[in-house]
């Protein structure tokens, strides 16, 4: 009798593998297929740190280059070893900034130089069409849902930032939110006129989303482990707010609609600086993609008014850095960079959302 043949047994992702997909799917609103080629990629990149006793949260960048080596060895074409590159780096990066490295090993790996894809955006109207239909809805989910989507286009606040924003945050009415991002650096942003609004209807009716007697810290409650809506819950409801607004909800994802948010802040004629700083980017040339969905006019404006300086100084002597906090003394003692100059590039947006309200 012919014995069947055994498989293989397929490698367990490690937790961390495992929560850095679940970010691309909840925060980038990454495809099922893209989920599937990074897990094979970090699955291969895994199983090598594994032969040299390491694993993601111990691999230092020789093991990293010594992998990008065997690659190349293999057979595999720079392409495809860039793109392996291009992976390892976002999980890295993803480990150092939820603190589960106190290090980031490659981010000293030398990468070809590849062209970006451009991000994805809504135009302006198909952004009202999502609000409205969560208007549509009412009650208590439907005004959730509102807050959500004006706060989030309306501020351009990374997903996990959005649905963990505390209670205290928002009960004063505030005209700028001081924002806990990734890696716990903190930052000012704006908030328009519709986003405010939305919270003031919200907070009325939020104790429906709570059981009798019960409070939360946090401005959106959920009854789930976390305390708060979660990313992922978001997501999904937000792709049936896009199918009731008849929008093709693969295009719409939380990571949507904050480039909606810095694309039409630039085309509003808000330098590279302002929305740098509101979108949270430690380096400008990230936020520097978001030119490039821009008429060549509108193009060379951008390129024109912004006025990046690296390496802004403090009047004390020390230099700023993506890790410092900005609070409200250190806006208005930035030499390039004062108060003044973020609510000026804001208020253009501003105006562009009482139009259409």
């Amino acid at each position: 009798m012919t014995g069947a043949v055994k498989r293989k047994p397929a490698p367990e992702l490690s937790r961390e593998v495992g929560a850095f997909l679940e970010m691309l799917q909840a925060e980038r609103g990454a495809s099922r297929n893209t989920v599937l080629a990074y897990s094979a990629d970090l699955v291969d990149l895994q199983k090598f740190l594994a032969r040299r006793k390491q694993g993601p949260a111990t691999a230092d960048a020789t093991a990293l280059r010594a992998y990008l080596k065997s690659l190349d060895y293999l057979g595999m074409t720079p392409r495809t070893v860039a793109r392996r590159l291009s992976v390892m780096r976002q999980f890295f990066r993803f480990m150092w900034a939820e603190r589960l490295r106190e290090d980031d090993p490659a981010s000293t790996l030398d990468s070809p130089k590849l062209g970006r894809p451009l991000p994805k955006v809504l135009s302006r109207v198909e952004v009202d069409r999502l609000i409205e239909a969560a208007q549509a809805k009412g009650g208590v989910d439907g005004g959730r849902m509102e807050t959500l989507l004006e706060i989030l286009y309306g501020s351009g606040l990374r997903v996990s930032e959005l649905v963990a924003l505390p209670l205290a945050a928002a009960e004063r009415d505030p005209a700028m939110l001081i924002v806990r991002g990734k890696g716990s650096k903190d930052r000012l942003v704006p908030l328009s006129d519709p986003a405010r609004l939305a919270i003031a209807r919200w907070l009325k009716v939020r104790a429906g989303a709570l059981d009798d007697g019960e409070t939360s810290r946090y401005l959106f409650p959920s009854r789930g482990r976390a305390g708060h809506l979660t990313r992922q819950r978001f997501a999904q409801l937000l792709k049936e707010a896009a199918l009731a607004a008849n929008i093709d909800p693969v295009r719409v994802s939380p990571h949507v609609l904050r480039h909606a948010f810095a694309s039409h802040l630039l085309e509003a004629g808000a330098d590279l600086r302002s929305v740098q700083l509101m979108l949270g980017h430690a380096d400008i040339a990230t936020t520097q993609i978001y030119t490039h969905v821009l008429d060549e006019k509108l193009h060379a404006l951008v390129q024109d008014k912004h006025f990046v300086a690296p390496g802004c100084v403090h009047p004390t002597g020390v230099l700023y850095q993506a890790a410092t906090p900005w609070t409200p003394e250190l806006l208005d003692a930035a030499p390039s960079f004062p108060r003044s100059a973020l609510l000026a590039a804001f208020a253009r947006f501003k105006g562009g959302f009482s139009k259409r309200r």
